[in-house]
């Protein structure tokens, strides 16, 4: 727990600290935000804004998890959750230098993400299927284990990819993302320990794997990594954000939630506890169906989701406050649920 907590801490003092010079660096460069002209009104004035903030959380996340994290453990549980955070930070970074070196405000082009997150989600599915520790098995807390074999693998896919576009999409207000995802991963870390103390005890049911115990904690440890490197990144992200993540901090917290997912084995739980991140998902889905099926009518006023607060007339910041608090009450019942 200590190790977990010191974490927390030293992620979100790194991202702290670095914030001022890591701003003034993207201004030099003029990395600055490029609004859709599709977007809201309101969000004209953020134009020029700097953006791939995100890197900064990036390497606050980093440096705790390897300094706080046992080797030996690590390169088979939190080392692989940074690869996945990095791997699709990575895209995220190529879309947002295209948007702000080119000035072509869509990045990267459709077909290109498609194919690299098809890619990614393909190599942390497999890896995670031909694992000692990992297998074909996922875990429900009202349901129990539930054997997947080979279809774990396009399922896991399909959970990784769906998860990183909807933190992408979620990532439209200020603080949004990065505040929901502070509490999301701060609920997963207390799951990670909960697990580890019920593998220690005999209580949980599943197949014994690699350092389960040492495993959990280790997971543990890059979830409160991650909750630091938000907390740290809401100093200068919240509203009115002095930078924001752009693609490269949303795809890498997209990521970093998707690998806890994986560690988990409890991707259904992921619906709950990340209620709001999904809301922006199905938002979308269903505002693009309804404008092909019911010739040009809209479900919203504007997708994703909080867009459509927006239209209603709420200000930004109840906006993210209610998401914050939804947020934080599906956790709490996803704890409930973990701890029955």
């Amino acid at each position: 727990m200590q190790r977990m907590i010191f974490a927390f801490i030293v992620a979100a003092g790194i991202a702290i600290v670095i914030a001022p010079w890591f701003i003034r660096m993207l201004h030099k460069l003029k990395y600055g935000q490029v609004e859709r002209a599709e977007g809201p009104h309101a969000h004209s004035a953020k134009e020029g804004t700097p953006t791939m903030g995100g890197i900064m959380f990036i390497i606050a996340i980093v440096a705790a998890v390897l300094i706080f994290s046992k080797y030996s453990i690590a390169l088979e549980y939190s080392i692989p959750s940074l690869l996945i955070m990095l791997a699709f930070g990575l895209v995220g970074f190529l879309d947002d230098f295209i948007k702000v070196k080119l000035k072509r405000n869509l990045g990267l082009r459709a077909w290109q993400k498609i194919v690299a997150q098809f890619l990614l989600a393909f190599i942390a599915a497999f890896f995670a299927y031909k694992s000692d520790f990992l297998g074909s098995k996922l875990y429900d807390p009202i349901f129990g284990e539930i054997e997947l074999g080979w279809f774990y693998i396009p399922f896991m896919m399909f959970t990784i990819i769906a998860i990183v576009n909807s933190a992408n999409l979620t990532d439209g207000l200020d603080g949004l993302l990065s505040g929901v995802t502070l509490i999301y991963s701060l609920a997963m870390g207390i799951i990670f320990l909960y697990l580890a103390r019920a593998f220690d005890s005999g209580l949980f049911s599943a197949p014994r794997f690699i350092a389960e115990s040492d495993g959990m904690l280790s997971m543990g440890v890059f979830a409160f990594a991650v909750a630091g490197g938000c907390l740290g990144f809401l100093a200068s992200n919240c509203y009115p954000a002095r930078v924001f993540m752009g693609d490269t901090g949303s795809m890498a917290l997209g990521g970093a939630m998707s690998a806890m997912v994986i560690y988990s084995r409890s991707p259904f739980v992921f619906l709950l506890m990340g209620a709001c991140i999904v809301a922006s998902a199905v938002s979308v889905v269903l505002q693009v169906g309804s404008f092909k099926l019911r010739h040009g009518k809209r479900v919203f006023k504007m997708a994703p989701l909080h867009h459509h607060f927006e239209k209603l007339g709420h200000k930004e910041t109840k906006i993210v406050s209610g998401y914050m608090i939804v947020t934080a009450l599906f956790c709490l019942a996803a704890l409930a649920l973990f701890m029955r």
